[in-house]
């Protein structure tokens, strides 16, 4: 039943260190069976099917493994969005949120998110200022693969551009959006396992001192000014 089914799973999660093991137990669940969390945190008694208890043991060996619990149900919320995620991309942090509302004030014509990734940015400023034209970079073909999906998948498809690369040739913008990587090569090994053995480590390492990816950006967009002085002006 539902409440074995937790207990132990938290209990398991508890014991190779995971941060909130209760919270991935009852998200996994809900996953597993289709139903709604708080559903079945409210009928602890309620049964199991055998289909679903498997695939929740199965989910509950991947977390052990401390695989994040947005890889294993394929999907992370980013403000109203459900945005589909996997290893070839960061899976969206909350704090990611604050460049969308910096966007959403500023109310732009155009805006460039660079770094892009699975596309949270651009698409929560697109899905929430339509009359923004929204262009979206990533040096990952990867991850612009999963972040055009998501774009089709959220009939965002006519409202955001994807390109690989950074900073586009002969374009200017109001507004340029950069989530880029940032840890210093020294603080690596400090990071959770979740992170360090699960996350594309070319989104999140940026040399000796989590800097390098900003200096190349900055570096770039002088360059784009000096060539094209009157476009960006």
């Amino acid at each position: 039943m539902v409440r074995e089914a937790l207990t132990s799973a938290t209990d398991a999660l508890g014991a190779v260190g995971v941060e909130d093991p209760r919270l991935d137990a009852e998200v996994l669940l809900a996953e597993a069976t289709g139903r709604d969390r708080a559903a079945l945190v409210a009928d602890p008694d309620a049964g199991l099917e055998p289909a679903a208890s498997r695939l929740f043991g199965e989910m509950v060996r991947r977390r052990l493994r401390r695989e994040p619990v947005a890889y294993i149900v394929g999907r992370k919320g980013f403000r109203h969005l459900d945005l589909a995620v996997d290893p070839r991309v960061l899976i969206p942090r909350p704090e990611t949120e604050l460049l969308v509302e910096i966007a959403l004030e500023r109310e732009p014509a155009t805006l460039l998110d660079v770094g892009t990734g699975c596309g949270a940015i651009a698409l929560a400023v697109a899905a929430e200022l339509p009359s923004c034209v929204v262009v979206a970079t990533d040096t990952s073909g990867a991850a612009l693969a999963v972040a055009r999906a998501n774009d089709e998948r959220l009939g965002l498809a006519d409202r955001v551009r994807f390109l690989d690369g950074t900073i586009p040739d002969g374009e200017a913008f109001d507004l340029v959006r950069a989530n880029l990587p940032y840890v210093a090569e020294a603080d690596w090994a400090s990071l959770q396992p979740e992170v360090t053995e699960w996350e594309p480590r070319e989104a999140l390492l940026a040399g000796p001192d989590g800097l390098d990816a900003i200096r190349c950006l900055l570096a770039e967009r002088a360059r784009h000014f000096n060539r094209y002085p009157d476009e960006m002006a």
